[in-house]
C-alpha cells in the first residue's frame, strides 16, 4: 500500500485522539485488535498501513475510506456516529414483562458490538426480582472482574443497574456515584465526575488507590448504567482477610501491653537506684 494512504490515515487516527475519541494510541489499537508496537510503526512511516487494519478503523471508528483511499470527501463518516444511542433491547417474559439480562464478563467483550442484536440478548440469562423498585424502568445485571474498586466491589460480584437515557447524562449522572460505562471497547464500573457541560467527559475513579483517575469523552459512550444493587455470595464464616486483620491487631495490642508494662518496670528500677543513690550521698 502507498506511503499517501498511510499518511491519510495517520492524519485521522491524530485527528481522533486530538479530539479525545482515545485516550492514546494504543488504546486504538488493542481496540482493534492490533499490536501498538506495528502501530506506532506506521505513525513514524516506518510500515504501511494494511488494508485490513484500514477496514476495521472505518468500522469502529468511521473513518471515511474513500478520504483514506482516494483524498475525497470527510476524514469521518460522522452522519453514523452515536445513531443507535437511547435505544435499548429488551428481553420479556411470557406475560411482555421487561427481565433483567445478566452480562456475565465472557459476554461483555461482544456487548458493546451486539447489544442491539435481538439474538444475542436473547441468548443472555436473564431474571426478574420482587423488590417493587425493579417493576419499573429498565435494568441490566453486569458481573464484575479484578480489584479497581475494592474494598467496595469484589471480583465476581453482580451488578444490578437501571437505564440512564443519554439525553438526561449532563444532569443525571452524579458526582461519585457508581455506574456501569459502555463503550465500543469495554465495560467498566467506576465512580464518575460529571464533566460533560465543561469538558464533554466523564471522569472515572476507582475505589482502589492504586489505580490512577482518567476521562472518557461522552463521544465514547454507548450506554450508562446507574449501579442500584450488589448480589455477592454469601460467607458462611467471617472472610479470612478480616480475621487475620482481627488476628493483627489483638497481637498489637497485646505488644503494646507488653512494652507498657516493661517500661512501668523500667520506671520502678531507676526510681529504686536513684533513692539508692540519695540515701548513699545522705550517709
Amino acid at each position: 500500500m502507498s506511503n499517501v494512504i498511510s499518511t491519510r490515515f495517520v492524519t485521522c487516527l491524530k485527528r481522533l485522539k486530538e479530539e479525545n475519541k482515545v485516550r492514546s494510541f494504543r488504546q486504538f489499537a488493542q481496540s482493534l485488535d492490533y499490536l501498538p508496537q506495528s502501530l506506532n510503526d506506521i505513525i513514524h512511516g516506518k510500515r504501511d498501513v494494511t488494508i485490513e487494519l484500514c477496514r476495521k478503523a472505518a468500522e469502529t471508528f468511521h473513518f471515511n475510506l474513500n478520504y483514506v483511499f482516494l483524498g475525497e470527501g470527510e476524514m469521518f463518516n460522522n452522519e453514523i456516529d452515536n445513531s443507535d444511542q437511547g435505544i435499548v433491547t429488551v428481553v420479556t417474559d411470557n406475560f411482555g414483562n421487561e427481565c433483567i439480562s445478566y452480562v456475565d464478563v465472557e459476554a461483555q467483550a461482544g456487548y458493546g458490538d451486539n447489544m442491539h442484536d435481538a439474538v444475542f440478548m436473547k441468548n443472555l440469562p436473564s431474571f426478574t426480582l420482587p423488590d417493587p423498585i425493579f417493576q419499573q424502568g429498565t435494568y441490566r445485571c453486569f458481573g464484575i472482574k479484578g480489584d479497581s474498586m475494592e474494598p467496595t466491589l469484589r471480583s465476581g460480584d453482580k451488578l444490578v443497574c437501571s437505564f440512564v437515557e443519554p439525553d438526561h447524562w449532563d444532569h443525571a449522572i452524579k458526582d461519585n456515584d457508581a455506574y456501569i460505562l459502555v463503550t465500543p471497547h469495554e465495560v467498566v464500573v467506576k465512580r464518575l465526575k460529571n464533566r460533560i457541560k465543561e469538558s464533554g467527559e466523564v471522569l472515572c475513579v476507582s475505589d482502589n488507590k492504586s489505580f490512577e483517575p482518567y476521562a472518557i469523552p461522552v463521544a465514547e459512550l454507548k450506554e450508562v448504567w446507574s449501579v442500584k444493587m450488589r448480589l455477592s455470595k454469601f460467607l458462611s464464616r467471617p472472610s479470612q482477610e478480616k480475621m487475620d486483620v482481627k488476628e493483627e491487631l489483638c497481637a498489637l495490642k497485646q505488644n503494646i501491653k507488653s512494652q507498657s508494662q516493661l517500661i512501668q518496670s523500667l520506671n520502678s528500677t531507676i526510681e529504686n537506684l536513684l533513692k539508692q543513690q540519695r540515701s548513699q550521698r545522705l550517709r
